[in-house]
C-alpha cells in the first residue's frame, strides 16, 4: 500500500474556497477596556474598503471578558456573528485570555486576534494559547491593521517569524511563576499551562507529520518559520491559492486549530 507521502501532489485541486471578495464584508467585535481605542480602531477598519479588498463592518464592541461574551450571544442570535473578535487581553473583570478560551471554544467560526502593547506580554502569550489566531501591537498602522483582520479572517495566523519563535520559545522553557506562564492576576491563564502539561514528545511529533506527502511537508517547515501564503508560494514557486490549499490540508491532517499551533508541533517534532 503506498503511503500517502508517496502520493503526487503535482495535480492538487485547489480546494482554497471562495476566499472574501471585494464586495464582501468581514464582520469584527472590538474588545478593550479602553473607548478611545474602540472609537480608534473602528474608524480605521469602518474606511478599510476604499483602498480594494473586502471591507469591514464593527458589529459589536465590549470592554471587558464578560461584556464580549455577552455581546457574541446576542450576535449569534442574530445569526451575525463577527468573523473576526478583536481583543485586548488586560482588561478588569474577564480579562482577554478567558474571554479568547470560551470563544474559540463556543464560536469556533470566530477567529481571535489579540492586541497588546508589548511584543513579548505573557498575557498575550497566554491567549495564543487559548487558541487566538493572531497577535497584534496597539501601535500598528492602519494599513496593518486593516490586513492582520483581513488574513486572520482568511485563517492565517498573523505574527512575525521572529515573534513566533520568542513566543515559542517562552512557552517550552520552565516556570516557576504564574506570571511565567502567561497567567492573570485571576488565575485565567491556565491555558499555556494545559499546553505544556499535553506537550508531545519529540518522537511522537515527528510521527504525526508521516502524515503529510512530501510538498505538505515542505509547507508545514515554511509555515513554521512564520511565513504567509504568499511568501511560501515565492519559495515554492506555486500560486497563493495551491498554497492555501496546502496550508489546509496541513491543518486537517495533523489536527491543528490554525498555523499557531503548526508552529508549536514543528518545535516539538524538531523542525527547523
Amino acid at each position: 500500500m503506498r503511503s500517502n507521502r508517496d502520493h503526487d501532489d503535482s495535480t492538487v485541486e485547489d480546494l482554497s474556497g471562495e476566499g472574501w471578495r471585494d464586495d464582501d464584508v468581514i464582520r469584527v467585535l472590538l474588545v478593550d477596556d479602553q473607548e478611545l481605542i474602540r472609537t480608534g480602531f473602528a474608524l480605521i477598519l469602518s474606511t478599510s474598503g476604499a483602498g480594494g479588498g473586502p471591507s469591514v463592518e464593527v458589529v459589536g464592541e465590549a470592554g471587558d471578558g464578560v461584556q464580549a461574551l455577552r455581546v457574541m450571544q446576542r450576535l449569534a442570535e442574530q445569526d451575525r456573528l463577527p468573523n473576526v473578535v478583536l481583543m485586548d487581553v488586560r482588561m478588569p473583570g474577564m480579562d482577554g485570555i478567558e474571554a479568547t478560551r470560551l470563544i474559540v471554544r463556543d464560536y469556533p467560526d470566530s477567529r481571535v486576534l489579540v492586541l497588546t502593547t508589548f511584543d513579548l506580554d505573557e498575557y498575550a502569550l497566554a491567549a495564543i494559547e487559548a487558541g487566538a489566531g493572531g497577535f497584534l501591537l496597539k501601535d500598528a498602522r492602519a494599513p496593518e491593521l486593516v490586513a492582520a483582520v483581513r488574513s486572520v479572517a482568511e485563517g492565517d495566523a498573523v505574527m512575525a517569524a521572529s515573534l513566533t519563535r520568542r513566543l515559542i520559545s517562552r512557552l517550552r522553557e520552565g516556570a516557576e511563576t504564574p506570571e511565567d506562564l502567561g497567567a492573570s492576576p485571576n488565575g485565567s491563564g491556565r491555558a499555556t499551562a494545559d499546553v505544556r502539561d499535553g506537550a508531545r514528545s519529540t518522537e511522537d511529533a515527528a510521527a504525526i507529520l508521516e502524515r503529510l506527502t512530501d510538498r505538505e511537508r515542505d509547507v508545514f517547515a515554511l509555515i513554521a518559520e512564520g511565513l504567509t501564503n504568499a511568501e511560501i508560494g515565492d519559495r515554492l514557486f506555486l500560486s497563493v491559492s495551491t498554497v492555501k490549499t496546502h496550508v489546509g490540508r496541513v491543518l486537517t491532517k495533523l489536527e491543528l486549530r490554525d498555523r499557531v499551533h503548526a508552529v508549536i508541533l514543528a518545535y516539538e517534532a524538531g523542525v527547523r
